[in-house]
């Protein structure tokens, strides 16, 4: 019996090894893809990111009016109150 298993063993194993070689073979050969597609992705901008970016880009931009706005209604007051004939 331990001599069947002896026997039988490198041959069952044998086919573990080359299924994980193979494995092995098949991400090595997507590399370059996964490469090639994350340097095109990177080097693109999506419609969504696109209208991300403007969305940011117009929210800061009302929030700089509204300070701005703040800042002269302040100036418009104290002016006010230093001479309240205005």
């Amino acid at each position: 019996m331990r001599i069947l298993i002896l026997v039988l063993l490198p041959h069952l194993l044998g086919g573990c090894v080359v299924g994980s070689i193979a494995s092995t073979a098949v991400d090595i050969a997507k590399i370059p893809v996964k490469v090639a597609s994350a340097g095109v992705d990177a080097a693109t901008t999506s419609q969504s990111e696109a209208d991300e970016k403007r969305g940011r880009e117009l929210r800061k931009a009302d929030e700089q009016r509204a300070r701005e706005e703040r800042k002269r209604c302040k100036e418009l007051k104290d002016r006010r109150e230093a001479c309240p004939a205005l």
